[in-house]
């Protein structure tokens, strides 16, 4: 088959660079194994502390916090400065964020070790994604479909087994261990990104580093900050007496949008981002999106130890099914261009496994939990693999890290939705009536998430026009 525009062979054309991806899995899973190994965690370290949930639930919102801000700004870093030296800056930050938190002796130095997770792990996803869209401009060809899915089912599998490995790290060396499991997953991460990434291009036709600077947008950037910071800590909290705090956000992002209009190279260009409808439809789910799936992991491991009473290596083991349940869908589903099936099939799977937690009690037989999980494990494996798809062919080219950073921002505002519902909905315990009332805020996420997908015309052209097939 031959290209029409440039008369090569397609099957001439230099193939994707598969050496790259055991950096790119490795450095995109370090921030959800941080993410979800907490969840089995959250319960030994407020015994070991003298903690209640509502202040454990920090370590939570602690790393979100960092991340949400980081991950946009790193995914802008790297449009410009290319991906391996934040990727190596941030992944040795990983590594000294397992020490503190290894060594941390009271919650406020735990808490910390967290949010330099947070930074440490925002440059792995964004430079995955930069790496994709390179590889397809060195190659002539759209990255193959089977790399993003590959990038899907190792974030998804990692999500899932997350909590299995925090109850088996539990077990054997106690909440600690946890995070020192940062330590080598950092080594092995900036060994592999010094051996395989590509080394910044020479300056024939790169920009020179005062012109890369000069595409630097620090106030808008330190404006992003102010906003997101304050929004963030108000949901951390929802109480009227923090309504200073949207009022802070509320002037952070009128100053925002006045500063990035007008900038000549602005850090989020609102003009292009604002005509995008698609993309800003696929951020507006990814929020809901993640509601749910954040209130499902906390909260719903948190209640199997506290309200059911199984120890953090069974309450990891509970979600087994979804674990397999997930992988299996990502790789079946990975295959095919539909993006609308996939999100309408994630969104249904959402609100039937909502309403199955309305269903429990502490005197549930085990095999309720266990069709709770397994249900959860369809929109787990369908959600972030279409949503994903939908950020790389929806951004633009130019700004690929920073639109990919900005789906993981969405993500982690509705995370911190789902750990500020959390807090509220158990207080001191994570009990029964708890989590029945977590169940219905996460049930009101997954029908926005459903009126959100239905009501996209856009869905089909993004499906159909421009994902690639697995290959």
């Amino acid at each position: 088959m031959t290209d029409a525009t440039t008369g090569i062979r397609k099957t001439d054309r230099p193939g994707f660079d598969r050496r790259l991806l055991p950096p790119m899995l490795l450095g995109s899973v370090l921030n959800p194994v941080n993410s979800t190994i907490i969840s089995v965690a959250l319960v030994p370290i407020g015994r070991a502390l003298g903690a209640p949930a509502s202040q454990t639930a920090w370590l939570v919102s602690a790393l979100y916090l960092a991340t949400s801000l980081g991950q946009p700004v790193v995914g802008r870093l790297i449009d410009i400065f290319g991906p391996r030296r934040l990727f190596l800056i941030s992944t040795a930050l990983v590594g000294v964020a397992g020490v503190v938190g290894t060594l941390a002796p009271n919650l406020g130095v735990l808490i910390a070790a967290r949010v330099l997770l947070g930074f440490g792990t925002c440059a792995g996803y964004p430079a995955a994604m930069a790496l994709l869209r390179s590889e397809a401009e060195r190659t002539g060809r759209d990255s193959p479909g089977g790399v993003l899915t590959a990038l899907a089912v190792a974030n998804q599998t990692i999500a899932v087994i997350g909590p299995l490995l925090g109850g088996l790290l539990i077990a054997a060396g106690g909440w600690r261990a946890t995070f020192a499991l940062n330590v080598p997953l950092a080594v092995a991460a900036v060994l592999l990104g010094l051996w395989r990434l590509p080394r910044p291009a020479g300056t024939g036709g790169a920009p020179r580093r005062g012109q890369s600077a000069a595409r630097l947008d620090l106030p808008g950037m330190g404006l992003f900050a102010a906003m997101l910071v304050s929004l963030l800590l108000f949901l951390m909290n929802l109480h009227l007496r923090d309504g200073y705090l949207l009022v802070i956000a509320a002037v952070a992002a009128a100053a925002f949008t006045v500063r990035e209009l007008r900038a000549a190279t602005p850090f989020i260009d609102l003009r292009v981002l604002g005509g995008n409808t698609p993309l800003l439809a696929t951020y507006g789910r990814a929020l809901v999106a993640y509601v749910v799936a954040y209130a499902f992991l906390y909260g719903f491991s948190q209640w199997t130890e506290e309200g059911y009473g199984l120890t953090p290596f069974h309450a990891g083991l509970v979600q087994i099914p979804m674990f397999l349940v997930a992988i299996g869908v990502s790789l079946v589903s990975g295959r095919r261009r539909s993006v609308r099936g996939k999100l309408l099939l994630g969104a249904a799977g959402q609100i039937v496994a909502c309403l199955l937690i309305l269903t429990l009690t502490g005197g549930s037989p085990l095999w309720m939990l266990l069709l709770v999980a397994l249900v959860f494990g369809v929109p787990q494996g369908l959600n972030n693999l279409a949503l994903q798809n939908s950020v790389y062919f929806q951004a633009d080219p130019e700004r690929t890290a920073s639109s990919a950073g900005l789906l993981r921002t969405f993500a982690y505002i509705g995370s911190m939705v789902a750990s500020s519902a959390t807090a509220a909905s158990f207080g001191q315990r994570a009990d029964t009536g708890g989590v029945h009332q977590l169940a219905w805020v996460m049930l009101g996420a997954g029908v926005l998430y459903l009126l959100l997908t239905v009501f996209d015309r856009t869905l089909g052209r993004t499906a159909t026009a421009d994902a690639p097939a697995a290959k």
